[in-house]
């Protein structure tokens, strides 16, 4: 199997708010779902109580021992749609996240906003995943510009098939805000095991698997 070519397949784009990190001055995408809402009143267990039993001093402090509990938990229920979106989940959980598709890339080490991304493209693409559209589209959101993926896959009639098919020549303009080490660790990950691939940083290659494979 080699890469199968999806010239002209429409790739679709992930969700909003999971747009890949921004260099300089911009901010991870924020989901800000759970803060549109608005602001629990401190006393919300005590206004739902009749007028006449909040007379009593004794009854609203017992109560209030409640309401303390209560709204530790209702902030935890608020929160939950949140802990599984990688834009402001705990570092911890968003690894977590990754282990339900097999991304073993998203090391502790690195730094917390390289593993948010890491596990967002890798899900976005994950049904595209050995594919040239899918190994683009990763491309294009780990190194935030242009990317052109060139494979030996194709159709032709029978007999006329090039001997060698199982190449991939990947470009990009820039590695984004991230090493050129870090970058191509990703790439390698998405990288089919038996293709020779290389990879061009603008008119630079810095890697190829066959030139690795010699060593």
């Amino acid at each position: 199997m080699t890469l199968d070519p999806i010239s002209g397949a429409d790739f679709a784009a992930g969700p909003a708010g999971s747009g890949a990190v921004a260099r300089g001055s911009q901010r991870l995408p924020d989901a800000g779902r759970a803060r549109n809402r608005p602001p629990r009143s401190s006393e919300w267990l005590l206004n739902q109580m009749p007028v006449g039993m909040l007379e009593s001093d004794f009854f609203v402090r017992f109560l209030s021992i409640f309401q303390e509990l209560g709204s530790t938990l209702l902030d935890g229920a608020d929160n939950v749609e949140n802990v599984v979106d990688t834009t402001v989940a705990p570092e911890a959980m968003v690894r977590w996240l990754g282990s339900w598709i097999g991304v073993e890339s998203a090391d502790e080490s690195l730094p917390h906003e390289l593993q948010r991304l890491i596990i967002r493209s890798s899900a976005q693409t994950l049904s595209w995943r050995g594919t040239r559209a899918g190994l683009k589209r990763f491309l294009e959101m780990i190194s935030e510009g242009p990317a052109e993926v060139v494979d030996g896959g194709g159709v032709w009639r029978e007999g006329e098939a090039p001997a060698d098919t199982a190449t991939v020549r990947m470009s990009v303009q820039s590695t984004g805000w991230l090493s050129e080490g870090d970058f191509l660790s990703l790439v390698r990950d998405e990288v089919p095991a038996h293709v020779r691939a290389e990879l061009w940083i603008g008119d630079r290659q810095i890697w190829s698997s066959a030139v690795e494979a010699t060593r």
